[in-house]
């Protein structure tokens, strides 16, 4: 799947845990790095980062779905669907970062420097 050594080391790091491959190689996450964005898995990438990737994600998918099922029909305001598909977002990526770190804490996993 990959040429980057450090990333397959720690994909099998994550692997002997026995977590779901799904857990710790969402496949959004596979789709980039095939198309050669060297991002670290999210186990390792630190919180900041976790929240933006996974909210951003969340946000627009969610978003698009919402507003093509439900919102366009009840001729909701653009910006209150940005709104709230922002804060939907926010809320998803806060709460997947926090599942991470506390994956990251669990496996006693070293950072991403260390690794």
């Amino acid at each position: 799947m990959s040429v980057n050594p450090k990333r397959e080391a720690a994909l099998k790091l994550l692997e002997s845990t026995g977590m779901w491959r799904s857990n710790y190689a969402p496949p959004i996450l596979r789709l980039l790095w095939s198309l050669g964005l060297n991002l670290p898995p999210p186990h390792f990438a630190n919180f900041f980062a976790n929240t933006v990737f996974t909210g951003t994600f969340f946000a627009v998918s969610w978003g698009l779905l919402m507003w093509v099922l439900v919102w366009s029909r009840r001729a909701m305001p653009l910006s209150t669907a940005l709104l709230a598909s922002a804060c939907a977002g926010l809320f998803f990526g806060l709460v997947m970062s926090g599942y991470y770190a506390h994956g990251r804490r669990k496996y006693k996993l070293p950072s991403w420097a260390e690794f």
